[in-house]
């Protein structure tokens, strides 16, 4: 096609009228490259080349008053409920378009065909597919993305009690339990006996108590006897009000390491060893951590003393080059200063320093190692060294990053389908991002919650999709009954997120349900009253009205500004949150500085 070539469109031509036929595809070749067009007679025939074939959009001319016309449609929607149908028709008699909309026929050519009339309709259609791949293409990356990050680590998840709610095939190897074995289980069936309680006392206290991640070495018991010992690192996941939802345990297999280093611990402690001996089993010992991981030593005051062959090759610098300098010469500038002051301070105290750092290669290239520092202590008890073992996680980081990027596109996706079908243009839904953001910044949320909210806002209107066309698209007022129908779309963009756990998600099922709230409670779909409603919901509220009354609408023309400022003067404390009213007013210029920069195209 000419102005989307990445689809080809694929169409069942249903039709007894010759002319039909001949106007259409005269138009159709005029305006789109389509070869894949089928054309057959009859409704039973169509029906058994639908079978046969897989059809984007299926045209007919059969009037919907004729009752095989209606039996073929709703036969083709028992095989695909999403088909698009365009009906070309005379439309002499109402009934029938009203048995075409209760069929969900929602494009309509009215016979004789006028060339501008079925390009619009066309070019409707062809938006509305391209939004479907494009959605199917990104959740296709997601899975993508959810095997990769399964085949790199052993996950699993645990509700709020500790029972395990899923476990990826890596977990389900090393404990030697298949799934259903595992499904409902707390994690002390895999318990062994040479692990303290008070190793699980301390877990428990901080990521459910602290609500924090927790990071330690734990020793398993697999289903067969055997034990196994992983880096785990457990992390609380809260939900908007603070509250721990789940829990996310990853983990890497170290028992081969730590087998070796407690086989030398053994002999080193064996007094009939003579001191040569012991030498040996260290260097034996360092030679182990080497060829499994980045291993480094620093003096006490930061200056590299030696570096293995695996740190060199993450970060691209030479052993020549790294030793004698400090760690200076890796760092990121995004990492605040506040984290190694941190990391100092607890040193320093000879305790063991955790965290994931962000470094740069020696051509200026990110990645992240999951670091270790470990305060040396001589027999006075006093510091003579640091030494440092490091696992390079870029590849987990980076797929998490990308994993989250795609929640981003399928949500600004998801919110310019739905400004599509009710004739808004894709940027509304960007200047009600922009507008949120601004003003949440200006309020002075953090800038984590400033960043979830841009993203949320675009589907604030995403119930809309549920609602008929014939409402959403009426170039009038409303009735009251089409009104409280109107309505529902908030109640219904809840129900379609809430149930997510992701933190995106719920902060646009948030959105979507409390954005029509007022301050004096007379919004909808609840009454909520003043900060009943959530922060993202009452920001949202100003950006999108704001939006709807300075943009061109189906039923309206775009109001001036000053008439805009004096509704916004007049329901401040009453429909929209006073304080709020008074940042977006004192902050105008930078308000119209976003609607210019994202202006519709007519």
């Amino acid at each position: 096609m000419k102005n989307n070539k990445n689809i080809k469109l694929s169409i069942l031509f249903v039709c007894n009228d010759d002319d039909c036929i001949s106007q259409s595809l005269k138009f159709l070749k005029q305006e789109y490259d389509m070869d894949d067009i089928v054309i057959c007679k009859s409704k039973e025939e169509a029906y058994t080349l639908y079978l046969q074939g897989n059809f984007d959009i299926v045209l007919t001319n059969f009037l919907l008053s004729d009752e095989d016309g209606k039996k073929m449609v709703k036969k083709i929607r028992k095989i695909n409920e999403d088909q698009i149908f365009i009906l070309i028709s005379k439309f002499n008699k109402k009934k029938d378009l009203i048995k075409a909309i209760k069929l969900r026929i929602r494009y309509y050519i009215q016979y004789p065909i006028k060339k501008k009339e079925l390009k619009e309709v066309f070019d409707s259609c062809i938006k509305r597919l391209s939004h479907r791949y494009e959605i199917k293409y990104v959740n296709s990356i997601l899975q993508h993305y959810k095997l990769a990050v399964d085949n790199s680590t052993i996950l699993s998840k645990a509700d709020r009690k500790g029972r395990i709610t899923y476990a990826n095939e890596e977990f389900c190897r090393i404990s030697k339990y298949n799934l259903n074995e595992l499904l409902g289980k707390q994690h002390n069936i895999l318990r062994h006996e040479d692990m303290p309680k008070e190793t699980f006392r301390q877990m428990w206290e901080t990521i459910k108590q602290e609500k924090k991640t927790w990071k330690g070495i734990v020793k398993n018991k697999a289903k067969d006897g055997s034990f196994y010992i992983v880096d785990a690192t457990i992390i609380p996941v809260l939900n908007q009000d603070d509250e721990v939802v789940e829990y996310l345990g990853i983990r890497h297999d170290i028992t081969e390491i730590e087998s070796y280093k407690n086989l030398l611990k053994d002999k080193l402690d064996t007094t009939s060893k003579g001191l040569s001996e012991k030498i040996h089993l260290i260097k034996e010992f360092e030679k182990a951590i080497d060829v499994s991981t980045s291993f480094t030593r620093t003096d006490t005051k930061g200056v590299i003393t030696y570096v293995n062959d695996k740190f060199c090759e993450v970060s691209g610098f030479s052993e020549d080059e790294l030793l004698g300098s400090t760690f200076k010469c890796v760092r990121d500038d995004e990492v605040s200063t506040r984290v190694y002051k941190n990391m100092w301070e607890q040193l320093k105290s000879k305790n063991i320093w955790r965290g994931i750092l962000k470094n740069r290669t020696k051509d200026k290239k990110a990645y992240y190692m999951d670091t270790t520092i470990i305060p040396i202590v001589n027999i006075n008890d006093e510091i003579i060294e640091y030494i440092s073992i490091k696992h390079n996680v870029s590849e987990i980081i980076y797929l998490n990053k990308e994993i989250i990027d795609t929640q981003k596109e399928v949500l600004y996706t998801m919110g310019t389908i739905c400004e599509g079908r009710s004739n808004e243009t894709g940027n509304h839904v960007k200047r009600v991002a922009e507008y949120s953001f601004l003003m949440a910044k200006k309020c002075g949320l953090p800038r984590k919650e400033c960043e979830l909210l841009k993203l949320a806002s675009p589907v604030h209107d995403i119930g809309k999709i549920a609602i008929e066309d014939e409402i959403l698209k009426k170039p009038a007022k409303l009735s009251d009954e089409e009104y409280a129908k109107m309505k529902e779309h908030a109640r219904l963009g809840y129900e379609m997120l809430k149930n997510s756990n992701r933190e995106i998600l719920k902060a646009a099922a948030t959105i979507a349900y409390e954005h029509h709230e007022r301050w004096d409670g007379k919004g909808y779909p609840r009454g909520l009253k003043k900060d009943e409603t959530h922060i993202y919901g009452r920001i949202t509220a100003i950006c999108d009205v704001f939006d709807a009354l300075a943009s061109k609408r189906c039923y309206k023309e775009a109001w001036p500004l000053e008439k805009i400022l004096k509704l916004f003067k007049e329901e401040r404390a009453k429909q929209f949150d006073p304080s709020l009213v008074d940042i977006f007013l004192n902050n105008l210029d930078e308000f119209l500085i976003i609607q210019k920069n994202y202006e519709d195209e007519f």
